[in-house]
């Protein structure tokens, strides 16, 4: 699948869903914020979302860490168009900049002038990312020598009863959403290649998995 392809796959799905997401999503996208308050970011600390959709999390992120510069690229116009009103209505436009990228290929220092970032987030977006293991590979590319990469994710439902599974996984693919069965692998790969350390965690029975290089 092309950039192109993707770009208007995510706009056809999330074109008229944009505006009821957040309230929808935020019964089930657990431990998103768990994560943003583990960030850690300091006075002058960079933070990137790859596949930052409506901006809510950069939101809540730059709120949590009023001294941080914060990013965000997402693949979909559409949910851009989102993102950018409700930084404005947030009065963060002036610490949240945004742009359309592609997850397994964008080049930050021509989006936003910065080559690498502090933290770099990915917040339930590989489930959604056909090349995901490319996307993660950049999302370790841009993540500065210091800095660390977080994501967190839906895990296989592996602690829950079979009729719960396979109905969430099947209303999941729904949305086309697949969880990454590997993703502690290729989180561990990355980080070796890196010689970095790193971290892989079941959330509530392998609802959800988040996961830290550092």
């Amino acid at each position: 699948m092309t950039e192109r392809d993707h770009a208007g796959r995510m706009d056809r799905i999330y074109g008229g869903q944009r505006h009821i997401y957040d309230l929808t999503r935020k019964y089930y996208l657990f431990g998103r914020d768990r994560l943003i308050r583990q960030l850690d970011l300091g006075m002058g600390g960079t933070l990137i979302e790859i596949g930052c959709g409506t901006g809510r999390n950069l939101i809540r992120a730059a709120r949590q860490w009023p001294v941080a510069r914060c990013y965000g690229i997402d693949i979909s116009e559409a949910m851009l168009m989102t993102a950018r009103a409700k930084v404005a209505t947030a009065g963060l436009a002036d610490r949240i900049t945004l742009a359309q990228g592609d997850a397994a290929a964008f080049d930050p220092l021509s989006l936003f002038g910065v080559a690498s970032f502090d933290r770099v987030m990915l917040s339930y977006t590989l489930s959604m990312i056909p090349p995901w293991q490319a996307a993660l590979t950049q999302a370790m590319a841009v993540t500065d020598a210091t800095g660390r990469l977080a994501v967190v994710d839906f895990g296989e439902q592996s602690g829950w009863p079979a009729v719960w599974r396979n109905a969430f996984l099947g209303w999941l693919r729904h949305f086309e959403v697949t969880p990454r069965a590997d993703l502690a692998s290729e989180v561990a790969r990355i980080a070796h290649a890196q010689g970095r350390s790193h971290e892989t965690q079941q959330l509530w029975r392998d609802y959800a998995r988040i996961a830290w290089v550092a």
